[in-house]
């Protein structure tokens, strides 16, 4: 069996619980994770208004969820009390989220199959027309409005129904620090554009030039961007998911012990 990463030392920024999947695959392919969450994912302070939401969703034509995270947390809470309306539509941003859902019974989902972002889901043909069709959308607090304000120009009655919040988790970087100083991380997983920043503030500003040099790999090229605006000089773009990650981590580090320097563009 091939093992592409094997001697490589992977840096999986994922929150903790969402990490167990991304870092035994890279055992599997023969590298090391190392864990460091640069998000937290926890409940909102106040869930009156998400359970308001909830007690509502006969109301609602149909529900998009923005992340596994807000259908883990919202979904729960569903289930805790009620169950889906029979007429409910319901949708997701990505194929994470619609796994995510899928583990809840929900199965009819409305999500994009190629990209896996609003741009995607704000593309297919279920969502072109929800003019006087009342929506609500499951998300963390704050985030992207695109999808919101889309939705709205088309006409759609729109709530907003927040169900966590993120936050940058407290952590001894101390351990990192000096792995990255000796050259012992050979490469970075980032899924989001806010977690990267908080990788940038809980390393300091002068750990940071290790941290622009070493190989970053993200799923998504909002992400490439803030990364490169940041100044890291080696950023892969991959598939989504874990999956996608793997693929490029493989890939890039195939190719380097290949000799072959166009392993994946940068």
């Amino acid at each position: 069996m091939s093992k592409p990463l094997t001697g490589i030392t992977v840096l999986v920024t994922r929150p903790a619980h969402q990490a167990g999947g991304l870092a035994e695959r890279i055992r599997t392919a023969g590298g090391k994770p190392v864990l460091f969450p640069v998000l937290e994912i926890l409940d909102v302070i106040n869930p009156r208004p998400l359970l308001e939401v909830i007690r509502r969703l006969d109301e609602f034509d149909l529900a998009v969820f923005i992340s596994p995270n807000a259908v883990n947390k919202a979904m729960s809470l569903i289930h805790a009390s009620r169950s889906l309306p029979p007429g409910l539509k319901v949708a997701a941003v990505g194929q994470g989220t619609s796994k995510a859902l899928r583990n809840f019974d929900v199965q009819a989902v409305i999500a994009p199959t190629a990209h896996f972002d609003s741009e995607a889901l704000l593309d297919m043909a279920e969502l072109k027309h929800l003019a006087g069709k009342h929506v609500v959308i499951f998300r963390g607090d704050g985030g992207r409005e695109l999808l919101g304000k889309t939705l709205l120009e088309r006409g759609a009655i729109l709530e907003y129904a927040e169900c966590y919040r993120r936050a940058k988790p407290s952590a001894d970087v101390a351990p990192l620090l000096k792995a990255g100083a000796r050259g012992e991380i050979s490469a970075i997983t980032i899924t989001s554009s806010e977690g990267l920043r908080n990788l940038f503030d809980m390393v300091g500003e002068a750990a940071q030039a290790w941290l622009k040099q070493t190989p970053l790999f993200v799923s998504h090229e909002r992400i490439a961007e803030s990364a490169r605006t940041l100044g890291c000089a080696h950023v892969i773009l991959t598939p989504a998911g874990d999956y996608g990650l793997l693929e490029g981590l493989s890939i890039y580090f195939r190719s380097k012990a290949g000799g072959d320097s166009a392993s994946m563009k940068p």
